[in-house]
């Protein structure tokens, strides 16, 4: 039988269903893998083994007597350190919430429970669910299972690292500046941000216990896997209206209007104004479109008509409003974001500092938000969703990268990153490619892709993957993950890192 811990989530839950495996032995093969493989990627940050053995128990009890509790019946999970979940501990990378126990889930993570999802654990994060490392305070550093001197990225780092190295087959997680995208690119799995608003975000820290409700825009709830089939399960699980949450829209999520490939209209590019990307990730690119023109299906460079300087100045702007409130800062937290922005400020080439400078835009809104100021904001937001709702019109799809470079390695928050011969600020080498599509709230799913004339097994030439963002047309969350399904049978190339077999094989 195939190693049971990379099986997709879709092909365990049938295979329970069909009495091919237990659920006992599915959760019994993945705590396997954990407690082989966690210690060098500290990945999983907090665990649940005995409440997992019990309801894969009962799951399996359930089956035996006719009672199938969802699409996910007895299929293990792991969810972000920072979704709440009932009597487990929840403490979102911060010192100050490391003994924090919820009462109650998250509505994501009710919602999986009630599809029949076993939770394995928590999985490991950036401090307070901000930067593109797993680095917090609590926790070690969370590592790539490509190479453990790399980062996996962030803030879904432990996730992402799980699902690569088969520690668990979906990860709950959530985007506010690339948190999902970042971490499926540096570690080759799949990832979907869905349209903002689609799904509730009740129970995601920050905000931190007890502070209003600030993070209204662009932070959403998705999923980490190893197959599209599997984010798009997991979306319409978790999708829908919340009674917490009233500014959640009851949208369904409606039928999949499929197309044939040669009938999509395909948008692609390698790299924008002012946003140099590495060599290897836009030879990677270019290979995409070529695989596709000689499968029949017709796609064309572009770029939109989009000011993505101005939309970068003013997701930062909002992103401040935002977390102004949501956050509790100790005097530890605030010396370790000042030393943050002085490396953003000091580090990378003197034009591209000049173009981020994130202390310039973000300093004085925290030093004095004003009412007046979040609204001009606000307003802003909705130009540029507009502007990016008319540029895409034309298109099914627009593929373009997800960063500026592969995974780098470990490093102090802050400290710039090398593109090629070029040194850039950390957060724009990370997020520039990323930002647009939470500002404007756009659907996006990551998938691994091979790079032309490549190396070993498709990558790097340091051995790392390469992924790829395909953005879509809001509120057409599934017509976006069928095109993409298709899209992957032509040009996805998931690859699981070397040394990280089950024990079943």
């Amino acid at each position: 039988m195939s190693d049971l811990v990379f099986l997709p989530a879709h092909q365990l839950a049938q295979m329970i269903r069909d009495r091919q495996v237990s659920a006992v032995e599915v959760v019994d093969a993945y705590l396997a893998q954990i407690a082989k493989y966690n210690s060098k990627l500290n990945a999983i940050c907090t665990s649940d083994e005995h409440t997992a053995r019990s309801k894969a128990q009962q799951a399996d009890a359930a089956l035996a007597h006719g009672e199938n509790w969802g699409a996910l019946h007895g299929v293990p999970i792991t969810v972000k350190d920072v979704f709440a979940t009932a009597g487990l501990r929840t403490t979102a990378g911060s010192v100050s919430l490391k003994d924090y126990v919820p009462q109650q889930d998250a509505t994501a993570v009710a919602r999986l429970r009630s599809a029949g999802a076993i939770v394995l654990g928590k999985t490991n994060i950036g401090d307070l669910a901000g930067g593109y490392q797993g680095l917090n305070d609590v926790f070690p550093r969370v590592n790539n299972p490509w190479n453990l001197e790399y980062t996996p990225g962030g803030t879904s780092s432990g996730g992402a690292a799980a699902i690569a190295a088969g520690l668990a087959p979906i990860d709950l997680c959530s985007d506010l500046g690339g948190s999902i995208r970042q971490p499926a690119h540096f570690c080759g799995i799949y990832g979907f941000k869905p349209t903002d608003r689609l799904v509730p975000t009740t129970g995601h820290i920050p905000e931190v216990p007890g502070a209003p409700r600030c993070l209204r825009q662009m932070l959403t709830v998705g999923t980490l896997a190893r197959s599209i089939e599997d984010l798009s399960l997991c979306l319409q699980i978790i999708a829908g209206a919340d009674r917490f949450q009233p500014d959640i829209p009851p949208v369904s999520l409606g039928h999949v209007i499929a197309k044939p490939l040669e009938n999509l209209r395909i948008a692609w590019v390698d790299e924008w104004a002012n946003y140099p990307v590495a060599t290897e990730i836009k030879s990677a690119m270019r290979s995409v479109a070529t695989k596709l023109t000689g499968a029949g299906v017709a796609v064309e460079e572009w770029v939109p008509d989009f000011d993505f300087l101005a939309a970068w100045q003013t997701y930062y702007e909002l992103v401040t409003y935002n977390l102004v409130y949501a956050r509790s800062l100790t005097m530890a937290d605030i010396r370790q974001n000042l030393a943050f922005l002085w490396r953003e400020a000091t580090q990378g080439d003197r034009e591209f500092r000049k173009l981020g400078n994130l202390a310039k835009i973000g300093v004085p809104i925290s030093l004095n938000p004003t009412l007046k100021g979040y609204f001009e904001t606000l307003t802003q937001r909705d130009r540029f969703t507009t502007q990016m709702d008319e540029a895409l019109s034309q298109w099914d799809v627009w593929l373009c990268p997800v960063a500026m470079t592969p995974a780098f390695t470990h490093r102090d928050r802050g400290a710039a990153i090398q593109v090629d011969d070029r040194h850039v600020p950390y957060s724009m080498a990370s997020g520039a490619y990323v930002v647009p599509f939470n500002l404007t709230g756009h659907p996006v799913v990551v998938i691994p892709i091979p790079r032309s004339g490549g190396y070993a097994n498709g990558q790097t030439q340091s051995g790392l993957p390469i992924g790829m963002q395909i953005v879509g047309k809001r509120w057409q969350d599934l017509d976006l993950l069928e095109i993409a399904r298709e899209l992957d049978r032509i040009v996805g190339n998931f690859q699981q890192p070397a040394g990280y077999r089950g024990d079943r094989d």
